[in-house]
């Protein structure tokens, strides 16, 4: 089993009208789906899986050996205890953007002109799902990514998460990532073609997100809920730890300016637009700055109370 596959160079062909209804489908359904054919050249994709591996090993594996989880791990162990550690995570993890590029990894040869080359086509991939989404929304071209710019063109973040999961040899005692919605808009996660691990809540069971060499995985986040008034759900998600293999995990999230005001779409609450039905609007209209200053706080709790917080600011 697993999520469901959408072969994307079918959106330009004869079959668009279908994958499009899929790629809804999907959207509506599950929250997440796997890209293939999707045009990221294989060797950009074996260059950053290269350059990420060996970016860990001579970077970070070091300090992970020293980390928290590492050390609230082994004194469990110590105690003998039957607990678990509840409020960290067994990853390594650093973040990636245009503004922080002065930080990242440097001792890691080809590793910032991959991954400047892997965002630059990430980045164009998110465009294009967003404009399918607002295709298959009813709403004008671009909608998503005005919204996302707050009216300030090219100001949304896009930002990307490199992660690595070492093996856990007590993996019933850790979360390897606890479970979650993602605040922003649309993910695209380039994960491990081997190592499993990351599994979303289907209709209450927990689903693995199947390694799929060279896919790309689509989830939506929190404010496509808001935009879609809830016809695209965010989907709780997690990382389960194993005993064994290195799991990487390279998540690519296009977010909303922190200025940018989020709000159901008028057009899902107007009855003369086609096809579509008069709604109510579901969620409150607020600044995404807001929303993540409550998300940063409650990231691991149920997502409606920061709805609620949010309006009340």
């Amino acid at each position: 089993m697993g999520i469901p596959v959408v072969d994307f160079s079918k959106i330009n062909g004869k079959e668009r009208a279908d994958t499009l209804a899929l790629i809804d489908h999907y959207c509506q359904e599950w929250g997440f789906f796997q890209l293939i054919n999707h045009g990221i050249s294989e060797e950009l994709l074996d260059r950053v899986k290269r350059v990420a591996t060996e970016c860990y090993k001579l970077e970070r594996e070091a300090d992970f050996i020293n980390s928290k989880p590492v050390q609230l791990l082994n004194e469990l162990l110590e105690k003998n205890s039957d607990a678990k550690i509840e409020n960290v995570d067994w990853e390594d993890v650093f973040l990636l953007s245009d503004e922080n590029d002065e930080e990242w990894p440097s001792k890691t040869i080809g590793f910032k002109e991959t991954m400047k080359e892997y965002r630059a086509e990430l980045k164009k991939q998110g465009h294009k799902v967003m404009n399918i989404m607002d295709e298959n929304l009813g709403f004008p071209k671009g909608y998503i990514k005005n919204a996302f710019d707050g009216g300030v063109d090219n100001t949304a973040f896009f930002g990307t998460k490199v992660s690595h999961y070492p093996p856990c040899p007590h993996p019933e005692k850790v979360n390897a990532l606890r479970a979650h919605t993602d605040a922003g808009g649309v993910v695209l996660l380039f994960q491990d073609d081997e190592v499993k691990g990351l599994q979303m809540l289907k209709d209450g069971v927990w689903t693995d997100v199947q390694p799929l060499k060279n896919a790309i995985v689509i989830n939506t986040g929190d404010q496509i809920e808001v935009l879609s008034n809830g016809r695209y759900k965010s989907i709780l998600h997690r990382v389960v730890p194993q005993t064994d293999g290195q799991r990487r995990s390279i998540a690519s999230f296009y977010n909303p300016s922190l200025k940018a005001t989020i709000q159901p779409a008028p057009q899902l609450l107007d009855a003369k637009v086609a096809n579509m039905v008069k709604d109510v609007a579901k969620y409150p209209k607020f600044v995404f700055g807001d929303y993540m200053s409550v998300y940063l706080e409650q990231k691991f709790q149920p997502k409606e109370p920061r709805f609620q917080a949010v309006a009340a600011i």
